[in-house]
């Protein structure tokens, strides 16, 4: 479906990967995994056409739509939810117009105008049959639909963006994309902001979805669910299993075992060359030697290997006064944004000592109540 062939991304003037190639195929399900920096969210925009690789290239069929959810999304806050939505059918609506204005001269000509009548007649015609391929005809009941799924009410259609929760804007943005019956879905750390109700209802959605998805996720239950092709970024190269995230930890691990013993023989035979080099470097009995064995080690291709992360992240505090037995205590709390109330007459006691969570779906005040 879509192919990327020997892509290299070059970034002042070091390279973040080297002629890596990929076959996405449909119903594909691929984690893409590797450390911070790999290249990963680069190699997303390169194929949703957001960035030009500096060498090789992407080759996506031209009816194919993609759909990209950044892990950064911007807001502009100055629409309702449904008009936020309904802009996915840019194309629809534009042709909606147009053909409204065709009508308009359609009505105002008079059959004795021949040609131009014909001409707008066909026009019409022509244009008609891409708003009701592209779903013009079910625009507003598809939107409905999409939204409902995702767990909007009605009574949250016309309500303004800059009032929903981090986690409900992705699940707008998701809306977004979704109503553009993408082909191919990019998915850029998509549990960032989400709850885990919306992680739940996330995972059931991307299994049963009929095009392909590719995701970058820290969150490696998610990708065990969802996923089962892994496609690693590891020192500019390209690393593909065709299984689920958990099998591709253990592959990995017997890799990079393997690329250890490998590593540590060719340091091996570096070392005793070297050796032998600087032992004879100055006798003309073994100049030729010498040349054969600095010339090997110049063509040599070196094994690379990419140091594990094991540093501990150390952090300590200064002992803190001990507080009373009663630590925070809340009575009747309330807190409304406008006519919608959040927090309503809350009692909370929490003493010294205790571990603390605030759970509850997107929207319903956690972080306010962290807040306050």
């Amino acid at each position: 479906m879509v192919s990327l062939d020997k892509i290299s991304m070059i970034f002042s003037g070091k390279p973040l990967f080297e002629e890596v190639s990929l076959l996405i195929n449909p119903r594909d399900r691929i984690g893409l995994v590797g450390r911070n920096g790999a290249g990963k969210t680069t190699l997303l925009k390169i194929i949703v056409s957001l960035q030009e690789p500096s060498t090789g290239k992407v080759v996506v069929p031209a009816d194919l739509v993609i759909g990209y959810l950044p892990q950064q999304m911007k807001h502009a806050d100055t629409k309702t939810l449904w008009d936020e939505v309904r802009e996915s059918f840019s194309e629809v609506l534009a042709i909606r117009d147009e053909l409204d204005e065709l009508q308009k001269r359609i009505d105002n000509t008079s059959g004795e105008a021949g040609e131009d009548y014909s001409g707008y007649l066909h026009h019409f015609n022509e244009l008609n049959e891409r708003f009701a391929l592209l779903g013009g005809h079910t625009m507003e009941a598809s939107i409905e639909q999409t939204l409902l799924g995702l767990g909007f009410t009605r009574e949250e259609f016309h309500k303004h963006t800059r009032e929903f929760s981090g986690g409900w804007r992705m699940r707008i943005e998701l809306a977004r994309i979704l109503l553009k019956n993408p082909g191919l879905l990019l998915l850029d750390e998509p549990t960032n902001h989400l709850d885990i109700e919306s992680i739940q209802w996330l995972e059931k959605y991307l299994r049963d979805y009929p095009g392909a998805v590719i995701m970058i996720s820290h969150d490696r239950v998610f990708l065990n669910t969802v996923t089962s092709r892994t496609v690693e970024i590891s020192l500019g190269k390209i690393y593909d299993y065709n299984v689920s995230y958990s099998t591709f930890r253990q592959l990995r691990k017997e890799r990079r075992e393997q690329q250890l013993a490998t590593y540590r023989n060719q340091q091996r035979k570096i070392a005793q060359t070297e050796r032998f080099i600087e032992r004879f470097r100055y006798k003309n009995t073994k100049a030729s030697q010498v040349q054969s064995r600095i010339k090997t080690l110049e063509k040599m291709d070196q094994v690379e290997i990419e140091l594990e992360d094991t540093s501990v992240f150390n952090v300590r505090f200064p002992e803190a006064p001990r507080s009373g037995t009663i630590v925070v205590e809340a009575t009747g709390l309330s807190r409304s944004f406008g006519s919608n109330l959040v927090l309503n007459r809350i009692d909370l006691l929490i003493e010294r000592g205790e571990k603390v969570a605030f759970v509850g779906k997107n929207g319903q005040g956690k972080t306010t109540m962290s807040r306050i």
